[in-house]
């Protein structure tokens, strides 16, 4: 048995590409686009690790999605946990369990998908701003 992908839906492609890739840093792969099925499909890794595989779902035609929450969370690893959450603030992603301690934040994506990031090996050591800030909605 070998683990594939984790498939995720979402409701704006161009939202999600900007959140997954350029907030979060991974890397597009490949993408398949079904005009009869009307549905694009793109699937995403970490840059270095392509084993572990997002698979973003867009669908056409709207429908809605909810309960984000209820799916759990994708988890990566992360270099820096500092610079990775602030990478992600200044592209207007709030940190909504910010890394206080050094070791662990979550995110959400534009569909409400929980996004945990743990610093890779040791926790770093509690810095400003982050040890003073506040959970902020749902993680």
């Amino acid at each position: 048995m070998k683990y594939l992908h984790t498939m995720v839906r979402v409701t704006d492609i161009n939202a999600s590409m900007s959140f997954y890739c350029d907030a979060l840093g991974l890397t597009e792969l490949k993408r398949f686009d079904s005009e009869q099925g009307r549905f694009t499909l793109v699937f995403l890794a970490a840059p270095g690790d392509e084993n572990a595989q997002v698979e973003l779902t867009h669908n056409w035609d709207p429908e809605p999605y909810d309960g984000g929450r209820n799916f759990g969370h994708l988890a990566y690893e992360v270099e820096d946990i500092y610079a990775t959450c602030q990478r992600l603030v200044d592209h207007g992603v709030v940190v909504n369990r910010p890394p206080r301690d050094g070791r662990m934040a979550f995110v959400r994506s534009p569909d409400g998908i929980s996004i945990e990031l743990l610093q890779q090996g040791e926790a770093q050591a509690p810095v400003a701003p982050w040890q003073d800030m506040e959970n902020i909605g749902e993680w």
